[in-house]
């Protein structure tokens, strides 16, 4: 593995988080294996940088305006960072209540972006846990969701637990069985997916960890399924974020553990739709986010467009003709060459949930020459934002 280099930060970091209280643990149902426990931290120590335990002390809340500020400051004179626009859909008329703001992204873990994925053209630099953590903070409070999806999340106990905690966000971490994090000298333990939720916007009522299946034996491969009800609507909505089994030749893995999310989401929407409070007409709305690996000609990615639930992918209303998925989602160079690619998605029921807006994509020029991960941008996968809606009860 190389050697890290050092980055040089500005004085914003010393500043960072000074208010914030460490607050470890989650109370997402664990798996049956002990380690995936996610009751047991990963790791204890906080980053220095971002956290400060002050024992005894009552959490303070965080200015995500301030901390978005503070982090511009510790980048310092850097190159600028990506710059994206919403395109916004219909005449504008929203929900009273707001629109749900929801990210999906692979962050990239800091294990494997600086051991094995061999970004031949990245500055090892943009590679620095001290540079990369920052990028990530700014790209999330730039578009301050309610519902954040992440993957390849080795650093939550220590980072993004803590941090977002700070901010207001409820979440639940995920660990994968045989994280490939572990196998990298130095490593932060193994990385997961990672659902955090904004809890001024939302109750939490439930949350589950899956390890999925493929031919009823268990995979590598996992995800977190939540039942959130919107505090201004009364609405209740479940939301899975996962990460499917990666590369070429494991198409029928990824199909086969597609089927076993959308059976168990289903069965998770028929109980929340015959609970007590539950809604009418079974019309319970859901979203799944995450890294399929899947370009949408794989059959996992029919799957989901052909799904009872009832999903579309939110992105496809970026074209003009609101049928096409996004050129890329993911642009990178490793050493087995360039990979321009889609495989990151937002599923929605299209019968229950709006779409108000979708983030762009940067153009080519934007991504520059050497692609991603860069100094300008800290993963190989760009993070997706959408606006929904709630749609009226029929």
């Amino acid at each position: 593995m190389q050697t890290a280099a050092v980055c040089q930060m500005g004085g914003g970091a010393t500043r960072l988080y000074r208010n914030l209280t460490q607050t470890l643990g989650s109370r997402g149902s664990p798996l049956p294996l002990s380690y995936l426990d996610p009751h047991q931290p990963a790791v204890t120590n906080l980053d220095p940088d971002f956290c400060q335990q002050q024992k005894g002390s009552p959490a303070c809340p965080l200015d995500p305006a301030e901390l978005l500020q503070q982090c511009d400051e510790a980048l310092g004179d850097q190159p600028p960072r990506l710059r994206r626009k919403f395109v916004h859909l219909g005449d504008g008329d929203g929900a009273p209540s707001g629109p749900i703001r929801v990210m999906q992204w692979n962050i990239l873990a800091q294990a494997l972006g600086e051991g094995v994925d061999n970004f031949v053209q990245c500055p090892q630099e943009a590679l620095c846990w001290s540079r990369r953590k920052y990028l990530i903070l700014e790209e999330i409070l730039t578009y301050r969701p309610h519902i954040l999806c992440l993957q390849e999340v080795d650093h939550y106990y220590d980072t993004f637990q803590p941090v977002l905690a700070g901010l207001g966000y409820g979440s639940h971490f995920c660990p994968k069985p045989w994280s490939p994090c572990l196998d990298v000298e130095g490593n932060n333990g193994p990385d997961g997916c990672a659902l955090f939720f904004d809890q001024s916007r939302f109750e939490l009522l439930d949350s589950v960890n899956l390890r999925l299946s493929a031919m009823m034996l268990p995979t590598n491969q996992v995800a977190i399924m939540t039942t959130l009800r919107c505090r201004s609507t009364g609405r209740c909505m479940c939301v899975a974020v996962t990460h499917l089994k990666a590369r070429s030749g494991w198409e029928w893995l990824r199909s086969t553990q597609g089927s076993d999310l959308l059976w168990h989401l289903q069965n998770l929407v028929q109980k929340v739709a015959d609970a007590p409070a539950g809604e009418p007409n079974a019309s319970v709305p859901a979203l799944v986010c995450g890294d399929f690996n899947a370009v949408p000609t794989e059959e996992v990615y029919r799957r989901f467009a052909a799904s009872p639930l009832g999903l579309d992918s939110a992105c496809k209303k970026l074209s003009q003709d609101g049928l096409t998925e996004p050129q890329f989602t993911s642009w990178k160079i490793r050493a087995t060459g360039e990979c321009c690619t889609t495989l990151d998605y937002i599923w929605y029921t299209k019968d229950t949930l709006r779409v108000d807006a979708v983030l762009d994509m940067p153009t080519e020029e934007q991504i520059g020459p050497n692609r991603l991960p860069s100094l300008s941008y800290p993963s190989d996968h760009l993070s997706l934002v959408c606006d929904f809606s709630f749609k009226e009860r029929e």
